[in-house]
């Protein structure tokens, strides 16, 4: 049990930092390569459904991040 924990953990870890790496920040960051082509082929509207759905990737990922982390804790 606690290693499926453990995996669930990392997967979702790795995860987390990908999409938030994702989200284009002050400067863009890596999501202004990604979005910004984009952005040129089908319009502003794509780029902003790609940045909703980011949002709420990384809302779902942190819950699951919490969830998991205190499972382990309580396993523990």
């Amino acid at each position: 049990m606690e290693t499926l924990l453990y995996v669930l953990l990392i997967i979702v870890s790795l995860s987390l930092i990908a999409v938030v790496l994702l989200q284009s920040g002050r400067s863009a960051g890596l999501s202004g390569a990604i979005s910004g082509g984009a952005e040129q082929m089908v319009g502003k509207q794509k780029a902003r459904g790609v940045e909703a759905f980011l949002s709420r990737a990384t809302v779902v990922l942190a819950v699951l991040f919490f969830v998991l982390t205190l499972l382990l804790g309580y396993f523990l």
